[in-house]
Parts: structure tokens; C-alpha cells; sequence
């Protein structure tokens, strides 16, 4: 077993988690997402036109945590690298989704994408470190003294 599969083991039967990713000025934004862990990997959906989805192409770097269905994290945070799927990587992922949450993600979710006429996107989520507080998160550099820079919780380069 890798590291990535011990550190999504826990998730397995997790119901939700809050998927945190960056606006372009660095600014976190949390949302509650349904995940399916197989492996080494982590699968969520939205749809082509969600802001968090934008974020990800600008910034794959991103943080998920284990939580309440209303996005309240339970434990600390895992560094991970998402990607957007197509083809068969997708509907593979549609796939394991569906079999996880049959009634959500086998019917309600795909039938209100198709009425709303939203195209479907499904997200691999690739944990790249242990939990936060462990490490620094992902593109952040040092902080405080040791970075050269007052104290402060990121340090983003231009910014002084």
C-alpha cells in the first residue's frame, strides 16, 4: 500500500468533503463535494460552467478534507493535485460515482445536469503530501522568518 492509498483510506466511506481551491489573488474557497476513492485516487463531479471548476484549470493545486454534508470539515486537510477528466477517464469516474451514490449520482445529479443542460465534469483529485499542519500546503513557501518575510499565513511571490 503507497502513501496516497493510506492517506484516502479514511475516505472510503466518506460521505463528503470540503474541496478547497484558490482564486488567482490566492484567496481559498471551500465547497462540499461527494468523492469516491479508488486506489490511490479521489473522484468528484460538477458541471462545465462551476467556478470551482474555473479555479482548477487556473490552479490544480488543491486541499480536501473529510466533512459534514454542509462543508464542515472533521479532520485536517490533504494537499492534493486534481485534473479534469474526459472520455473514458470521465465516464469511468461517472461510474464509480454512480455505484457509490446510486440514487444521487446514478439519478438526480446526472438528470438535473441534462435538464439544466450543463455538461457533466468529473475531477481526479491525486493527494501529493500529508495532511495540513504537517507541512506546508502546496505552492505556499515558508513563512515568517524563515522566508524572509513578515509573518503571515501564504507568502505569494510579487507580493513582498
Amino acid at each position: 500500500m503507497n502513501q496516497s492509498t493510506q492517506i484516502l483510506e479514511p475516505l472510503v466511506k466518506q460521505w463528503a468533503v470540503l474541496l478547497t481551491t484558490y482564486r488567482r489573488d490566492g484567496t481559498p474557497v471551500g465547497t462540499a463535494v461527494n468523492i469516491v476513492v479508488e486506489g490511490d485516487l479521489a473522484y468528484f463531479r460538477t458541471w462545465a460552467t462551476a467556478w470551482k471548476l474555473r479555479r482548477i484549470r487556473n490552479n490544480p493545486e488543491v486541499e480536501f478534507a473529510p466533512s459534514t454534508a454542509l462543508g464542515r470539515p472533521t479532520a485536517k486537510a490533504i494537499q492534493a493535485r486534481a485534473r479534469v477528466l474526459e472520455g473514458e477517464d470521465s465516464a469511468r469516474a461517472g461510474r464509480l460515482l454512480a455505484r457509490k451514490y446510486p440514487a444521487m449520482h446514478g439519478l438526480l445529479v446526472p438528470l438535473v445536469h441534462r435538464l439544466r443542460g450543463n455538461r457533466t465534469m468529473h475531477v481526479e483529485l491525486t493527494p501529493v503530501g500529508p495532511r495540513r499542519g504537517e507541512q506546508a500546503r502546496c505552492g505556499a513557501a515558508k513563512t515568517g522568518a524563515a522566508a524572509g518575510h513578515e509573518e503571515r499565513a501564504f507568502y505569494f511571490p510579487g507580493w513582498g
